[in-house]
């Protein structure tokens, strides 16, 4: 539903409207071969020399205006996209009521049968080239047709000429209008199933790397962060931060009052150390059963320490009432820093945070230890 919405709102967003752009791209090239087609076929320039270099420097400038901006605004930054749209949906009118009005005056004139039907085939043939290209906004579609089509149905039926040609062309128009109706109704459908599995696919890799439990980061993102956060420390010489953190006594926890108290006191944990840890280079992962770890790129060991000693004292202050009982637990840290050289082994530094750990646990618990 979330999806449906979405595409319900976007309008012109940039994806229809680069469909479009990419859509429309071959078509130009197309004006140029029919209007010499229609202009050189049996000498029709001799006899209307006038009207013929004007079709033609019409059409010609504007379908030239629309490769040059297509290249200029292909380039174009950002900020620019607005205008870029703008003018891109007022030239492909445009051209649509040049030829439409071109191919108004071209059917009113005296005579020239072969031009004349060369030039409705081509016209009707660019229509619905015009409107399948266009699809994806059904009203530049049906604003195309109608440009193509509406000058000379009005003026065949003002001068009452060939009515047989102005009602064929009505119901052809009618025709491409039900057909840009249909085909813009299957490409939002289509664009909604992209959207929602894009969706799908984001939802589901976010599922991947998040601990469904506490919400933190699982093991095997961290352990995707660690080694492209240790070699871009390799590279920069720079300094990397590992924080190991343990729950004192967690089991007496699920003991006393069921694992369902020890799944929400993981939870609150959670909570805290996102509280602490909160700058965006920081992860915060849980590392397994009561363990968490923290990575601190760029981070030195002072302030690794610090901001474990604030975790430490947070979780001392926390208490959790859970079915009218209390569960009170401490912390205890082990934190280790490194610059790391190219011939260092990642798990070292783990290590490192591993032993302090055990450290803080050796004296006591409820503390924050690190090794040089």
């Amino acid at each position: 539903m979330r999806g449906r919405l979405e595409l319900s709102r976007y309008g012109l967003n940039s994806r229809v409207v680069d469909d479009l752009k990419k859509r429309s791209a071959v078509g130009i090239y197309f004006y140029f071969v029919v209007i010499g087609v229609v202009i050189f076929t049996d000498q029709y320039y001799v006899r209307h020399p006038e009207f013929s270099l004007k079709f033609c420097l019409f059409i010609t400038g504007i379908c030239l205006f629309r490769l040059v901006h297509r290249l200029v605004f292909s380039r174009s930054r950002h900020e620019f996209e607005k205008i870029n749209t703008i003018v891109f949906l007022t030239s492909v009118a445009l051209t649509g009521l040049i030829w439409g009005v071109g191919f108004a005056v071209f059917m009113i004139q005296e005579g020239e049968p072969n031009a004349k039907m060369l030039m409705v085939m081509c016209t009707t043939g660019l229509c619905a080239g015009g409107v399948v290209a266009y699809i994806p906004d059904f009203r530049l579609s049906l604003a195309f047709c109608f440009s193509m089509l509406a000058p000379a149905i009005f003026t065949l039926g003002a001068f009452q000429t060939n009515f047989p040609l102005v009602a064929v062309l009505f119901f052809f128009l009618l025709y491409m209008s039900f057909m840009a109706k249909n085909g813009n109704r299957e490409y939002r459908d289509a664009l909604e199933k992209e959207y929602l599995l894009k969706e799908k696919s984001r939802d589901l890799e976010a599922m991947s790397r998040i601990d469904s439990l506490t919400g933190l980061y699982n093991r095997r993102y961290f352990d995707e962060s660690f080694l492209l956060e240790w070699n871009r420390s390799v590279r920069n010489r720079s300094r990397i931060s590992i924080i190991l953190c343990d729950i004192d006594h967690f089991k007496q926890v699920n003991d006393r009052h069921g694992h369902p108290a020890g799944d929400d006191y993981l939870r609150q944990a959670a909570l805290m150390l996102k509280a602490v840890f909160k700058r965006k280079t920081d992860i915060v992962a849980r590392y397994g059963g009561e363990e968490f770890i923290i990575l601190m790129p760029g981070e030195s060991l002072e302030n690794s320490c610090n901001l474990a000693e604030i975790m430490r004292s947070t979780a001392q202050k926390f208490h959790m009432e859970y079915q009218g009982q209390t569960i009170h637990k401490t912390l205890s840290l082990g934190v280790a820093t490194l610059i790391p050289h190219k011939n260092d082994k990642m798990e070292s530094l783990i290590s490192r945070a591993d032993n302090a750990l055990y450290e803080s646990k050796k004296m006591g618990r409820n503390r924050v230890s690190h090794l040089n």
